[in-house]
């Protein structure tokens, strides 16, 4: 009898003590069971540990965060295909990669707090970390582009929890411009600050609002108050790499270049619950929308709501955030229509109906104008299947 051929062997190295490298290894599970078998090892490590291979493995191809030399002399000794999901570049290492787009993030994250209202910002992280400095230029940049300017935190007050890194924290946010916006480079840092800001007895988000470079539910749900994130594309990033080393495996060629994936968008908590507008109409007009958006609202109904008439409600929205109020509407819907096919089961009518669209073929034609991509499509490629 012919003896059956074994599914490849693949270790995946992402630790799985945060919610982006718990999403990876789904994403990567999505594309093994989809075109598998694959027999999948998965490291358990925190994103501090060594990466670390069980003794004695012996497979066709690993997943990894490559971020020390530690691990790349583990990868060199297993010599098999691997592909790195690290926004960390090493030099002298030329695995292929597939990896968050930090530069589409801090964009991303200026957009969203500009459209707050807000003019003064800060940023929280490390930028003499290649990957750190490459988000925070981005978002710098965007501010610039609108005539903003970003203050940084101090090195010493990022990345400790003792007294010292606590007064330089208190101390900074004490400082800015209030009301203001805040970017963190990841969940950790957004919980410092939000923790600074009580103990400094400034309001979140009155007075500053706070917004995480990445989105970790666990941690962020429990923050106090609950903390805003950008939402990572870690199941489309494990997918994709996943596709790439199953090509890999089959001798085909490596790429050149590395693959970026953008956000998936912005997952709102009450820590950026804040309309920092001076024209009180403004902050009328865009809270109703923002309330009202899933319901069969028109211009007039806003207009009627804030008592004003519909030129100077369009002037209003032109001169501050750049767009009119039915486009503002179109996309709050459209916001919502993506939250719910990346969050939900429900049938693209169901999802076209809860957002406001009325009916699918109007969602379809919006979405596919804004992004390139049918509902469906949509809701595969950002759940990484």
């Amino acid at each position: 009898m012919a003896r059956t051929k074994e599914p490849p062997r693949v270790a995946i190295l992402v630790g799985t003590s945060t919610g982006w490298g718990r999403s990876v290894v789904r994403g990567i599970a999505n594309y093994a069971n989809k075109h598998g078998p694959w027999h999948l090892w998965v490291e358990g490590a925190g994103q501090t540990e060594r990466l670390r291979l069980p003794q004695g493995w012996a497979g066709e191809g690993i997943i990894a965060r490559v971020a020390d030399r530690p691990a790349v002399r583990l990868l060199d000794e297993a010599a098999v295909p691997t592909v790195n999901v690290s926004g960390i570049v090493l030099r002298g290492t030329d695995y292929p990669r597939v990896a968050s787009d930090l530069a589409a993030s801090g964009r991303l994250a200026a957009e969203y707090l500009l459209d707050r209202g807000l003019r003064h910002f800060g940023y929280v992280g490390l930028p003499r970390l290649g990957y750190v400095r490459r988000h925070y230029r981005a978002f710098q940049e965007r501010l610039a582009a609108a005539g903003c300017s970003c203050s940084i935190c101090p090195a010493a007050a990022v990345g400790r929890r003792d007294p010292q890194q606590r007064k330089a924290l208190v101390n900074w946010l004490g400082e800015l411009p209030s009301p203001a916006g805040i970017l963190t480079w990841a969940t950790p840092q957004g919980r410092d600050v939000l923790d600074a800001c009580r103990w400094a007895g400034l309001l979140v988000p009155e007075q500053l609002a706070v917004l995480s470079g990445d989105d970790d539910p666990l941690l962020a749900e429990t923050c106090s108050p609950p903390l805003s994130g950008i939402a990572g594309a870690g199941e489309q990033i494990g997918h994709e790499a996943a596709a790439m080393l199953d090509r890999l495996m089959r001798r085909r060629r490596s790429p050149k270049r590395p693959t970026f994936i953008p956000p998936n968008g912005v997952v709102t908590r009450r820590s950026t619950e804040t309309l920092a507008m001076e024209n009180d109409d403004l902050v009328q007009a865009v809270a109703y929308i923002r309330d009202h958006a899933t319901e069969p609202i028109r211009v007039e109904d806003v207009t009627r709501a804030v008592v004003i008439s519909r030129r100077q409600l369009e002037r209003y929205f032109q001169e501050t955030l750049g767009r009119t109020p039915a486009a503002e509407i179109r996309r709050v819907r459209l916001e919502r229509a993506k939250e719910l096919l990346t969050r939900s089961d429900l049938s693209i009518a169901e999802v076209a109906q809860a957002s406001g669209f009325g009916t699918a073929e109007y969602l379809a034609t919006l979405l596919k104008t804004t992004t390139g991509l049918t509902p469906l499509k949509y809701r595969s490629r950002i759940r990484g299947r």
